[in-house]
């Protein structure tokens, strides 16, 4: 242990970090870089510095992360209309490859020997977070104290802290919080307690971003996004950022009850995980994408996509992010998405999205003279049905009249 002298941690500035960080410098002797990033989990970080301070770390980072996450993640993610398992957003999923990514470049930039988390040895993290190191730095040493130590109860966490004078308000730590929880501009994650049985219903007091679909609003709202290459741009005419799009968007849907999912998954380590998710923002999103999507693409191209998305979510799931495959299939997605321009507006109400209308001036596929069910003057021949009809069923014809003889 002996050769690491730093190290670098993604700080939360909680009980559990707090205390990895005074571990780290017990156990190894080294001095501690920390990492506090801000992606939205509506939590203030600032607060993270001066408990860092108050243990003796020199080296403090503290990061507004929004606009990268979204523009760099959780839009790429959203053009390929990605869903894991075909319910699970992936909010959790696509923090983590921004966080790996910033200890590495913290690493590089401090010269330090290691990366460490808090994330336990059961979860997908750990091997979310270290896929990703390992990709982007292939030499990087990784310390995960929750594979290392004895401290395996609040309880032992809270002795320790105390042993060691870690500053940490232990009111608040030692009030039991029924559910483990994860938030981003993307979604907020409830795992344990209650919900460790898959037949118990989520308590409504749970929820913490949306109203429950029966006291949603009576009269629905209407919203309108403006898409250009994939990514929305403007909603109801006003041009956003993208990080100002998705928080807009989560307190729109939110307000309306939407969002709400309750999911029992199948971990990358090989257990089933029963976790409640509220991604309201996320949930109008990808509605409103397949819409224009519907419009703009070409229809092979879109069943190409639809057929692809299942292993680009796996991969996002399972930590891939990093890998040569998702690059290689992002480039498709991304190439596929150069037509996919308009606008849609989306109805909201009571828990539902529903699509209202949509439309592209320059890229829309839909030829109302073709489709029409009235008189088409000509533009398209019923006649040709035919042929294509027969030509298509020539193998079946065959195989019948062979089941006959």
């Amino acid at each position: 242990m002996s050769n690491i002298n730093k190290v670098v941690l993604a700080y939360s500035g909680g009980l559990d970090t707090s205390i990895i960080l005074k571990w780290l410098q017990d156990t190894y002797g080294c001095e501690v870089v920390t990492f506090t990033a801000d992606i939205g989990q509506g939590e203030e970080v600032e607060p993270a510095r001066a408990k860092a301070k108050a243990m003796g770390v020199k080296e403090i980072y503290i990061e507004d992360l929004r606009e990268e996450y979204v523009r760099d993640f959780v839009f790429p993610m959203f053009r390929a209309n990605t869903i894991y398992e075909g319910e699970y957003l992936l909010g959790t999923s696509i923090a983590r490859p921004l966080i790996a990514k910033r200890l590495v470049e913290i690493a590089n930039e401090t010269g330090a020997d290691a990366i460490s988390h808090g994330a336990t040895g059961k979860g997908n993290d750990q091997v979310r977070f270290e896929l990703g190191a390992y990709a982007l730095k292939p030499d990087v040493k990784v310390i995960a104290p929750w594979r290392e130590w004895n401290l395996t109860s609040r309880e032992t966490l809270m002795a320790y802290a105390k042993e060691h004078n870690i500053p940490v308000d232990y009111a608040k730590a030692g009030k039991k919080s029924p559910y483990s929880m994860d938030a981003n501009l993307l979604h907020i994650s409830y795992e344990g307690g209650v919900l460790e049985d898959p037949w118990h219903e989520p308590e409504e007091d749970m929820w913490r971003w949306s109203v429950s679909p029966e006291k949603a609003p009576d009269k629905p709202t209407y919203v309108e996004l403006e898409f250009k290459c994939g990514d929305v741009v403007a909603v109801d005419g006003k041009p956003m950022s993208p990080a100002t799009v998705l928080e807009l968007l989560n307190k729109i849907g939110g307000a309306n009850g939407i969002g709400r999912d309750d999911i029992v998954e199948n971990r990358y380590v090989g257990m089933k995980s029963r976790g409640a998710y509220e991604t309201p923002g996320g949930t109008i999103l990808l509605k409103a994408h397949r819409a224009i999507e519907s419009l703009t693409l070409d229809r092979e191209v879109a069943h190409l996509k639809d057929e692809l998305m299942p292993r680009y979510a796996s991969l996002i799931y399972n930590g891939y992010w990093w890998s040569p495959e998702r690059k290689m299939l992002q480039t498709m997605i991304d190439a596929s998405q150069a037509t996919v321009n308009g606008l849609v507006r989306m109805k909201l109400y009571k828990g539902n999205v529903y699509v209202a209308g949509r439309k592209s001036e320059s890229n829309s596929l839909f030829d109302e003279k073709i489709a029409t069910f009235e008189d088409d003057a000509g533009a398209y021949n019923q006649k040709d049905a035919e042929g294509f009809i027969k030509l298509n069923a020539l193998r079946l014809r065959i195989a019948a009249r062979k089941l006959k003889d």
